[in-house]
């Protein structure tokens, strides 16, 4: 292992030398342009027709980000820019095979593997934070944000329109987005950042605005320059978004010392979401009553037999909007942990170098999962979390220090949290990121917890070279009942390090060799795992990627240390317009961490594996097939005497079909149904056999984010019956044609603004 972490350190310095002779040939410029204003407002019609406009700013000069930093887009690209006084307009004018176009239908945001235009404004000119605004060549819609250091993520949401049209000779797509639906300082005049961009799916192909190079570790730093912008302003900017929602539902009740029997409840339910603009850069989000249901279903994963908790996303649209406020490198806040709120409440903006956030809920989750006997029965769970940034830029490179602090109290309990987090960059491509935590805890027995954590990244992104090192250090006592840390009591060390070659004029844009290594340590010293995991990655054309991996492991579990290994293939594919072919596969050797009777955890031959087909046979219809698998036997090294090796442990089973007919750009109809089976040897595992079938069936009407009505049905069936002469009276059957529960909802939202 010395050896290995020796070796790796060579590779790194070797690497930063690389790092030095590529920046020496990498020059910065500027680029600024002027925006003239217009009394006419442009349209879609004027440029498919040729009339004439009143005033524009025209760019052409698109340079590729992906795959050939800095080679001339490879079909020609024209922006056309202009304001008054209440929006901004961009009309790109895309020259293309219309047949090779790569675009359908869709609902909002769901444009991420077509071809479409994109819109980068850092409002602010702070180098660091973008609002982006993407369309495809249907006109559909998807929005969000984007941060250095943080990555890119569309849970943001405003009201704003586009409009397209595919042509003979390629597409006209339109932005057009309102003052009142961004933020921005108040200020007469105003200079802001700007990127557009355009991306080319079948040729895995980015082109931005200016050059953007992937030979630095940044992204919004290279925007180029907006001014001309004079006396605009969001102006006053209220809204509201009252909601109405009625469910009717059919559901198997299994109560304490009677039969298990099957009850109907109805539900009414009406709140409000608000928000006000305070200021021009800070945003009061209100929600009275909210329903912090999910419309939009969980993506299937595997469950069984896993050691730590296994992450979903959040889905819901309250906590996704603003999210990056309060993103930190260890995850202080997991939205998910807020169960069942009747207030929430949350102001989010950026003063100049400043960005504020905090958050406030009372979540009545906890207090109802408690029997009415109980004398915490009914109690709220109050929720508090508040994050502030401070940005420091020089030279072209962004640093940060923040400090954030999360809690929760329910009756005699509490849980707090305190953070601070930096972001370092002392050159162009290499960036530092460290937190340090601490949490205090009071249990319901009384005991107090308390304990800190830390984590440190040092890492290098450049066109050729990457690397990564981190460290992470959690003390056994650390809590944060917020957040998501899976694992306590570690000291843990990684590495990735990687090299890329990128051929020019050839269908291989990308290829190269990753090796990923791993050590950890409890407080005590013991060694708790390692892993070894090199890897080698091809990218071609027409997105489309494979990556082959080889694991080692050594894993401590209940005072037993294991050794298990494995290799496996991960492929995805858009070849064709009309299909998405994905898949993996794994096999190798792994633990059971759920052992049968009388036994300890052992070994097995591991299989897992996964397929996926996505077909569009038209501009409207998308259907989706997906499965999975896990699976363990026993092998020689298991070492159970009454088990020959081969034995099944279990299998896990996953099919998911999933149907979207999209009508018109606002009306879409959504088909999934899911089977989900866990076929164990009770014996070996202790896990109950469950086969699970689920229907779903969702109706839409979205004119715009805010404003929607939805019909919904859920239908679920377990391989269940209920019979009086036994003990339990719910017994396992070998079919799931048992009705567990159902439900048929309507909900509709409005939007209002002022």
């Amino acid at each position: 292992m010395k050896r290995v972490l020796a070796g790796l350190s060579l590779l790194l310095l070797c690497g930063e030398s690389i790092l030095y002779a590529q920046a020496a040939e990498v020059e910065t410029q500027m680029k600024v342009l002027r925006i003239p204003r217009v009394s006419r407002a442009p349209l879609l019609a004027d440029f498919l027709n040729g009339a004439p406009r009143e005033a524009e700013l025209t760019v052409t000069d698109f340079r590729q980000y992906w795959p050939r930093d800095g080679a001339p887009v490879s079909q020609p690209t024209t922006a056309y820019l202009s304001y008054d006084d209440k929006n901004l307009y961009v009309v790109f004018v895309c020259k293309d095979d219309p047949k090779l176009i790569r675009a359908r239908l869709a609902k909002h945001d769901q444009i991420m593997s077509d071809d479409r235009t994109m819109v980068n404004l850092d409002t602010f000119h702070d180098h660091r934070r973008m609002y982006w605004f993407n369309v495809n060549p249907y006109g559909v819609q998807a929005e969000g944000t984007s941060t250095d250091g943080q990555g890119g993520s569309s849970t943001w949401d405003t009201l704003w329109h586009s409009d397209a049209k595919i042509t003979e000779d390629g597409y006209i797509a339109m932005t057009v987005i309102p003052f009142r639906s961004i933020r921005f300082p108040n200020k007469k005049q105003q200079t802001w950042g700007l990127m557009l961009g355009r991306f080319i799916v079948r040729n895995s192909e980015w082109a931005t605005w200016p050059h953007v190079s992937s030979r630095r570790a940044d992204f919004a730093q290279q925007g180029g320059d907006l001014e001309g912008f004079e006396d605009i302003s969001p102006g006053r900017n209220m809204q509201f978004i009252p909601y109405g929602l009625f469910a009717r539902s059919r559901f198997l009740d299994t109560p304490p010392g009677a039969l298990p029997r099957h009850r109907t409840a109805t539900e009414s339910r009406a709140g409000l979401d608000a928000k006000v603009v305070l200021k021009d850069s800070l945003t009061l989000d209100l929600a009275l009553n909210p329903d912090f249901s999910q419309v939009e279903s969980d993506t299937p994963q595997v469950t069984t037999n896993q050691r730590y908790e296994v992450y979903f996303p959040e889905k819901r649209p309250f906590f996704m909007d603003n999210s990056s406020y309060f993103a930190t490198p260890e995850q202080v806040l997991f939205s998910r942990r807020i169960v069942d709120p009747r207030l929430g409440a949350r102001l989010t903006g950026q003063i100049a170098d400043w960005t504020i956030g905090a958050l406030f809920a009372d979540d009545r989750a906890a207090g109802e999962r408690l029997p009415p006997s109980h004398p915490w029965h009914g109690r709220e769970t109050l929720v508090g979390v508040a994050r502030v940034q401070r940005d420091f830029r020089k030279n072209s490179r962004n640093s940060s220090i923040g400090v954030m602090a999360a809690g929760q109290e329910f009756a005699s309990t509490y849980n707090h949290v305190y953070s601070v987090d930096v972001r370092l960059q002392p050159l162009s491509n290499w960036i530092f990121t460290g937190q340090a935590m601490s949490s205090d805890t009071r249990q319901a027995n009384g005991r107090r917890l308390k304990g800190p954590a830390y984590f440190a990244e040092w890492s290098h992104y450049g066109r050729h070279f990457v690397s990564s090192t981190q460290y992470r250090d959690r003390s056994p006592d650390f809590r944060s009942q917020l957040g998501f840390f899976n694992r306590l009591d570690i000291r843990e060390a990684s590495h990735t390090v990687g090299y890329r070659w990128r051929p020019e004029k050839s269908a291989v844009v990308i290829f190269g060799p990753d090796l990923a290594g791993s050590i950890n340590y409890d407080r005590q010293g013991r060694l708790r795992d390692w892993s070894m995991i090199p890897k080698f990655e091809l990218r071609l054309t027409r997105a489309t990627m494979v990556n082959l991996y080889h694991a080692r492991f050594f894993e401590l579990f209940q005072n037993t240390g294991f050794r298990h290994q494995g290799s496996g293939v991960q492929f995805i594919s858009q070849w064709y317009k009309w299909l998405t072919a994905r898949g993996a596969y794994f096999t190798g050797t792994g633990i059971n961490f759920r052992p049968g009777p009388n036994l300890g955890p052992f070994l097995g031959a591991r299989r897992q594996g996964s397929a996926g087909l996505i077909l569009r046979p038209g501009p409207r219809l998308l259907v989706e097939k997906t499965y999975l698998y896990s699976g363990l036997r026993t092998n020689p090294q298991s070492g159970l005497s009454a088990a020959q090796p081969g034995t099944t442990v279990f299998d896990n089973h996953i099919i998911r079909s999933t149907l979207n007919y999209q009508f018109t750009r606002r009306l879409s109809l959504r088909l999934i149904s899911d089977y989900n089976a866990v076929l164990p040897n009770g014996t070996l595992i202790k896990t109950e056999k469950t086969k699970r079938l689920g229907l779903d069936a969702l109706f839409t009407y979205m004119p715009n984010p805010g404003t929607a009505l939805y019909f919904g049905y859920t239908d679920l069936y377990d391989n269940l019956r209920i019979d009086p002469s036994m003990n339990p009276a719910l017994q396992r059957t070998s079919l799931p044609n048992f009705n567990t529960g159902r439900q048929f909802f309507v909900k509709l939202s409005y939007l209002l603004r002022f």
